[in-house]
Order: C-alpha cells, then sequence, then structure tokens
C-alpha cells in the first residue's frame, strides 16, 4: 500500500482527530439508476494491501476487498438519490445529496470528512480533495464500498430485464446499452434529462406526430 494514501489523515492525527470520514459517489454517467454514495470511518492508520481508487481496480479485486472494508470499517453509511430525483435538481446536486444521506448513515457521527471533490454543507469540519479517491485512503474505501454496491443494483436490475445487458455495462451508455435501449425503450427507472434518453423520447414523439399526419 502507498503510505502516502493515509497523508491526509495523518495530519488530522496530529490534532487528535480518528473518527475521520471518507465520502465518494458513483454513478454520475449511468443512463439508469441511482448515483450512489459511501461515507466510511476507518481505525487509525488502517492498512490494507491494494486498496485504490475503486476506477483502478477490477471488479474481481472491488469485490474481494468489500466484506473486507465492511467488517473491519467502524462505521460505514450508504446514501443513494433515484433517477426520478437526479432529474428533478441535477446530478451535480443529486451527488451532493447522496452524499449527505451517507453521512447521516453512519453510526458513528465523524469528527472530520474527507471527501472527493465535492464542497459539503455540514456543521461538521470537511475537506473537499480532488481525485480524493486516489489520495486519501479513507476515500478510496468509501469509493469501493460505493462501487460495489451500485453495481449490485444493477445485477438485480439484470435479474429483472435481462434484455437491457445492465449486469455487463451497469447503466453506462456503452454501445450494448444504447442499441438496447433503442430496441426495448427506456424503463422508468432511467434518467430522462440524460441526452441519449431524451433524446430517444423526442424522437419517438417526432415520429408519432409524423405517423398521425
Amino acid at each position: 500500500m502507498d503510505k502516502d494514501l493515509l497523508s491526509y489523515e495523518k495530519e488530522l492525527y496530529k490534532d487528535n482527530i480518528t473518527l475521520i470520514a471518507g465520502v465518494d459517489e458513483v454513478g454520475r454517467g449511468p443512463l439508469v439508476g441511482p448515483v450512489v454514495a459511501a461515507a466510511v470511518i476507518l481505525p487509525k492508520n488502517y492498512s490494507l494491501e491494494g486498496l485504490d481508487d475503486s476506477k483502478k481496480l477490477s471488479e474481481k479485486k472491488r469485490e474481494k476487498l468489500y466484506p473486507i472494508l465492511m467488517k473491519d470499517a467502524i462505521a460505514v453509511g450508504i446514501g443513494e438519490v433515484d433517477a426520478k430525483r437526479i432529474d428533478e435538481i441535477n446530478i451535480y446536486e443529486a451527488s451532493r445529496e447522496a452524499m449527505m444521506k451517507a453521512i447521516d448513515n453512519l453510526s458513528v457521527k465523524p469528527e472530520y470528512i474527507l471527501v472527493d471533490a465535492m464542497p459539503l454543507f455540514t456543521d461538521i469540519p470537511n475537506k473537499p480533495i480532488i481525485h480524493g479517491d486516489a489520495l486519501s485512503l479513507s476515500i478510496a474505501a468509501a469509493s469501493v464500498i460505493a462501487k460495489v454496491t451500485r453495481d449490485n443494483m444493477m445485477i438485480k436490475l439484470d435479474e429483472k430485464y435481462p434484455e437491457y445487458g445492465f449486469r455487463k455495462h451497469k447503466g453506462y451508455p456503452t454501445k450494448l446499452h444504447l442499441e438496447m435501449l433503442k430496441k426495448y425503450g427506456p424503463l422508468e427507472n432511467y434518467r430522462f434529462t440524460y441526452g441519449p434518453v431524451r433524446d430517444l423520447i423526442l424522437k419517438e414523439s417526432c415520429d408519432e406526430l409524423e405517423t398521425k399526419n
């Protein structure tokens, strides 16, 4: 493990701050489903070989780390904001809302929050860190837990609607996903303000009007 991943935490340890929550979200880019955030409080000077930004890890590696983190963490909170809410307030604000929910769902109140890039409006002192999931162990842990949690949601959706291929693309706008979306149309938990979904509905509306005329 890169020891620098604890540099932000160690600065806080100097001030006797040990209940540090790392916070991150996943799911800004997908066309379907919620944005999911995790807040994780790790033990002081925690070490876990291979833990890194979830985007740098394989699915197999993330799934291996997930139960270890869930067992070792002092507290874990999950927050999610559904597609309808994303359409109402935009994905940036929805991501912040999911993060605040994750923090509220912690069983232990943190003394300090390290968050990936997003300024948070809370009475708890917090520091947004650009690329925080690659620079802070606490945020990296949150990124892995959020990613595995959301992926599992997409796997459940795949079981319900196998024709869309959610298990493969996790809702992201891959070529396969766009083809299936065009073929079968959007489900109710799609994000209707997102370009590919919005454009498809607009096209269908135009085609319908042309047919009537």
